[in-house]
């Protein structure tokens, strides 16, 4: 008998090829770009046109004001309406956030209105793009993936997205004209450039009949969210997965800014590529690491959080190139394993009618992490003791109580057996 669940998936009338997932992707991509392309010039904003550090750490966090009611409005309706009228003008939102950004270099207004923009976007493709990219990752769109290849494709291409995006800008900041400008034009173009791909990209999800709907409100309710293994193993993850990622390319990159070579734009740049690619390279071996049966991914996760967060302290206080990329290189292991095996427990744990909707929530409690610089910097301008290799020592003694909790539930509260076969 065909469930209410699987009737709501949408079959292809024809043959689609197995790399239909990309279209999807490619959206994924140039969100994901747009959202950490500002991340290298926090120290062109803060340099040359006179922004204060804790003022440039707030403009990093402001695009949070955008992603988390994109995600959390996003996701549950992509699974009431289909993913395709909901993702749909997410390229169109990073373009118009991008265009905010090179007019407003000057104007504190309208640098956040633009990472806002950019962060509605970012939202959208994580939650709708992420479930999206999901769905054409399983039979009868592509029978030939294995299991958990959505959870790490919609990983990669994110990942791929944030460590492209900041490289590209901090080079152009650096020696290419019109710094404030140049990066977030080349940004609008790939974003232009996957719009019109999305648009082939075959939907995977029919809208809900209007006859069958029930009110919004219960609509946007994610009942898995409740499931324990979310409440005492996920969530206790999730903000170290941009936790992590912050401490790596804003954070280090800061203290580093009269300590790297001269050319503090392109340093920042190369901290995030070096953060973000040793995130990209982990992911491919999330498979093999992550179980159903147990929390071994997530306890991998933690290890390299806490050995990140201790070789951060030793980079913040000795202030050395090798130390900070060897930082930046264990804090990008955390954060890739973080995301990886937090998405592939999510979609273990996710009902197909609310996949999107604890995706959502997952990445909100995600990018509780992003605050993470903005805290340090008020911190370490208000009270003298609070010191950024205090700080991080803080923040691998957290990550080992994160630990230990993980080791407490390492076979407690599994998905049931159909869940995870």
């Amino acid at each position: 008998m065909t469930s209410v669940h699987e009737s709501r998936a949408v079959l292809p009338d024809a043959v689609v090829s197995p790399r239909a997932w990309l279209q999807v992707a490619a959206t994924m991509f140039a969100v994901a770009w747009g959202g950490n392309e500002f991340t290298p010039l926090l120290g062109m904003y803060r340099a040359d046109h006179g922004f204060s550090p804790v003022t440039v750490d707030l403009f990093l966090f402001a695009y949070v004001l955008g992603i988390v009611p994109a995600l959390l409005l996003g996701g549950p309706l992509s699974d009431r309406l289909g993913r395709r009228p909901i993702l749909l003008p997410a390229p169109v939102v990073t373009v118009a956030g991008s265009v905010l950004l090179a007019l407003g270099a000057d104007s504190a207004a309208m640098l956040i209105a633009g990472r806002i923009l950019c962060g509605v976007a970012l939202g959208l493709g994580m939650a709708v793009g992420g479930s999206w990219v999901k769905e054409l990752s399983t039979a009868p769109w592509d029978p030939s993936a294995t299991e958990g290849a959505g959870a790490r494709r919609a990983a990669m291409s994110l990942t791929g997205g944030f460590g492209l995006g900041a490289g590209v800008a901090g080079v152009l900041a650096q020696w290419a004209p019109l710094p404030s400008v140049l990066s977030y034009v080349v940004h609008s173009g790939i974003a232009i450039v996957a719009a019109f791909a999305l648009l082939r990209a075959p939907e995977t999800r029919a809208a809900q009949p209007v006859s069958e709907r029930v009110s919004l409100a219960r609509d946007l309710a994610i009942p898995s969210a409740a499931h324990r293994r979310f409440l005492l193993v996920i969530a206790p993850l999730a903000p170290w997965v941009f936790g992590t990622a912050a401490a790596a390319y804003a954070v280090l990159p800061a203290l580093m800014s009269e300590h790297g070579g001269g050319v503090p734009l392109a340093f920042s740049a190369l901290m995030c590529m070096v953060g973000l690619g040793s995130g990209f390279a982990i992911q491919a071996l999330g498979r093999k690491i992550d179980s159903p049966r147990n929390t071994r991914a997530v306890v991998v996760a933690l290890v390299f959080v806490m050995a990140g967060m201790g070789v951060a302290a030793a980079a913040s206080s000795a202030l050395t190139v090798p130390l900070a990329l060897t930082a930046a290189v264990v804090l990008g292991c955390g954060y890739g394993m973080a995301l990886v095996s937090g998405l592939q427990e999510i979609q273990r744990i996710a009902g197909p009618d609310d996949l999107a909707g604890l995706t959502a929530v997952f990445y909100s409690l995600t990018y509780l992490g992003f605050a993470t610089p903005a805290a340090m910097a008020f911190l370490s301008e208000n009270l003298a003791a609070v010191t950024y290799p205090r700080m991080f020592v803080f923040g691998a003694i957290a990550a080992a109580g994160c630990l230990v909790l993980a080791f407490a539930n390492w076979r407690s509260h599994l998905p049931r057996a159909r869940e995870i076969s």
